[in-house]
């Protein structure tokens, strides 16, 4: 599956501290700008021509979208309307209520960010346990709503050979899975911790060598 030309929103808010994280300026939820469903609408309509031309959509991402899954509701709501193919890129990590069930409804496709499949290596890399992860993955499952999963191969933090074969054992459990891809890690974002004030902990990590990625591909399973 294609995803086509998307217009992409930033949503502002996350409660995970995730220490690779290239949106640091998104965890303050009080931060960003205002604007409403038919703002964003308008803006939206004058990418249509070429969201209709190569079959792509709307990407809400973050941040956490699903701190604010009410007005992602309504805006996906106007996009079905309008015949408008809506992804949601998570990580799926808040408890799943009636507000995200509802959100859910709505998405065509959720893009699934896997943080760590070990939970004690999950809270030292994000700030938080895996539960509401994997319970999302689980739930978008059981309902048969497609997903692609995503994990970051950040070395010496995600990239252990029996985490991985983890990793590949769970998603062998889920039935809506389309498509698994792994996202080397980079250090694009770090200024933006800098200009907050805030340390970047992963100053000497490295991107994974391509060699190391496909040994990773064969461990998951990934053409």
């Amino acid at each position: 599956m294609v995803l086509g030309i998307r217009f992409v929103i930033f949503m502002q808010g996350c409660p995970l501290k995730c220490l690779y994280c290239h949106n640091r300026d998104t965890w303050d939820i009080k931060s960003g700008i205002e604007v409403s469903v038919p703002e964003i609408i308008a803006q939206i309509m004058r990418s249509k021509p070429y969201i209709d031309s190569s079959h792509g959509g709307v990407t809400v991402s973050g941040g956490e979208p699903l701190l604010q899954p009410k007005f992602v509701t309504a805006l996906f709501k106007e996009l079905k309307k309008l015949g408008i193919h809506t992804a949601l890129d998570t990580a799926g990590s808040l408890p799943i209520e009636n507000t995200i069930k509802e959100l859910l409804n709505y998405t065509d496709l959720v893009i699934l960010d896997i943080k760590h499949i070990n939970n004690q290596k999950s809270i030292h890399l994000v700030g938080a346990p895996n539960k509401n992860n994997l319970d999302f993955a689980k739930y978008l499952s059981k309902h048969h709503i497609p997903m692609w999963i995503r994990q970051v191969i950040i070395p010496g933090y995600t990239d252990d050979e029996k985490d991985l074969k983890t990793l590949k054992a769970f998603i062998d459990t889920l039935e809506s899975v389309e498509k698994v891809e792994i996202l080397p890690y980079h250090d694009l974002g770090k200024f933006k911790w800098k200009e907050i004030g805030d340390t970047y902990a992963l100053e000497s990590v490295k991107a994974p060598t391509q060699e190391q990625l496909d040994a990773i591909k064969k461990i998951l399973n990934i053409p």
